[in-house]
């Protein structure tokens, strides 16, 4: 990690916490240009939903917008052909270096398993890097996650429909593919997390939020019924 050097984005905030992607150095100057920004995409593939970087020209606005992996790809390889598409080799969609690009044939590419994002994997390196985000630790109330039906829409918690739940440690791009999939945090009952390593980590941060809900729940449910 020490030989890398990267250029680390902060899109803004998506499924309830900040999300950042990974460029490399000579590609960081494009934020001088485009306005990066996280949007969750349905999966086609039978993946569910799914969150990517995109970006666009601050000249052109918004409805011109494009993936931040084809707006690289177009700048280091060429244009992208019909029925291509460009993918990331690990899975993990916030990591935009060149060499985690591929073009693919769109009839080609097969159904992808959740991607653990593990200690071992530049993104993951990257991320562990930043201070923690202003807001997740200073307004507890807006660290939450929300919740996503099949087709991307942003649903209540009461909603009856199918939910899919983001793991909620910041580093982590995993989304359930099946609902309930990911295990609930035992205190609150409401945060998500796709496994107990990334539950652990997030402990520092949420068990300020975790806390301050367990004590509201204990008090509702020992105030008198009228």
């Amino acid at each position: 990690m020490a030989n890398v050097k990267l250029g680390i984005v902060r899109l803004g905030r998506v499924a309830g916490k900040t999300k950042y992607t990974i460029l490399d150095e000579d590609d960081i100057s494009l934020v001088t240009t485009y306005v990066f920004e996280p949007r969750m995409n349905i999966d086609h593939n039978g993946n569910g939903v799914r969150i990517f970087a995109y970006a666009y020209s601050v000249k052109r606005g918004r409805t011109h917008a494009k993936r931040v992996q084809d707006l690289l790809w177009e700048k280091h390889r060429g244009g992208i052909a019909p029925g291509f598409s460009v993918v990331h080799k690990n899975g993990i969609t916030m990591d935009n270096r060149l060499d985690n690009l591929q073009l693919m044939k769109k009839n080609e590419l097969e159904k992808t398993t959740s991607t653990n994002v593990c200690d071992t994997s530049i993104y993951y390196l990257a991320i562990q890097q930043l201070p923690n985000d202003p807001i997740d630790e200073h307004f507890s109330e807006l660290n939450v996650t929300k919740y996503y039906d099949a087709n991307g829409e942003l649903i209540e918690e009461g909603d009856d429909g199918a939910t899919f739940y983001e793991c909620h440690y910041p580093p982590c791009t995993n989304i359930e593919h099946e609902i309930r999939e990911f295990s609930v945090c035992g205190h609150c009952q409401q945060l998500r997390y796709c496994g107990y390593v990334c539950q652990q980590k997030d402990w520092t941060i949420h068990k300020k939020y975790c806390r301050q809900r367990k004590r509201k729940l204990r008090q509702r449910s020992l105030s008198p019924e009228r």
